[in-house]
C-alpha cells in the first residue's frame, strides 16, 4: 500500500516536488487570505494535512502541521478579539495535527482509510478539546473555545480527511 518513502499515494517526482511546495503554501494562505467561515477552512487545511499524510514524506509534511495555525493568528480573523487566546492553543493544535497525521499512517496498515481517517480525527479532537475544556474552567479562554476546539476540529478533520480520499480516488483513477 505505501512506498519506499511511507506514502501511499505514489506521485511523480516533478508533481512530488509541486505537493510539496503548494500544500505548505496553501495551508498558510488559505486561513490568512480567506479566514471564514472557520469550517470550511477547517476542512480545507485539514484536506491538505491527509493529502501530505497520504503523499508527502514526513519531513515534507511538517511545514503542513504548522503554518496553517501561523495564518490564522497572523490574520487574526477567525477568533477575532479571542485571537490572542489562540496562542494558548498553537502547542497543542501543532501537537493534533501531527498526532493525526501519524495515526492516519500507522493506522492505515491495519484498518480501511475511513476508519483512520475517523480513528486519526477523533485524536485530534482530544488533543484540542482537553486542554480547551482546562483553559475554559481556569478562565483563560472563553467558553467559545469549547465548541471551536470541540466538536468543530472533529467535525472539519472528518471532512479534510474524506475529501482527501476522493481527492486519492479520483488522482489514482486518472493513473
Amino acid at each position: 500500500m505505501k512506498n519506499q518513502n511511507n506514502q501511499i499515494l505514489a506521485i511523480p517526482s516533478p508533481l512530488s516536488a509541486i505537493y510539496g511546495i503548494c500544500l505548505p503554501v496553501l495551508s498558510f494562505f488559505v486561513p490568512f487570505i480567506i479566514g471564514h467561515p472557520q469550517w470550511l477552512v477547517g476542512i480545507f487545511v485539514n484536506a491538505c494535512l491527509f493529502v501530505s499524510a497520504i503523499s508527502l514524506s514526513k519531513k515534507n509534511t511538517l511545514a503542513v502541521i504548522i503554518l496553517p495555525s501561523l495564518g490564522v493568528l497572523a490574520r487574526g480573523i477567525i477568533f477575532g478579539p479571542l485571537t490572542i487566546s489562540l496562542m494558548y492553543f498553537l502547542p497543542f493544535i501543532w501537537a493534533g495535527n501531527y498526532l493525526m497525521v501519524i495515526v492516519f499512517n500507522k493506522a492505515i496498515q491495519h484498518f480501511s482509510l475511513f476508519s483512520s481517517v475517523i480513528l486519526s480525527a477523533v485524536i485530534k479532537f482530544a488533543v484540542l478539546f482537553i486542554p480547551a475544556v482546562l483553559y475554559v474552567r481556569l478562565s483563560l479562554v472563553s467558553s467559545l473555545f469549547l465548541q471551536l476546539m470541540g466538536v468543530n476540529q472533529l467535525l472539519t478533520a472528518m471532512g479534510g480527511g474524506i475529501i482527501a480520499l476522493v481527492f486519492v480516488d479520483i488522482f489514482k483513477s486518472q493513473k
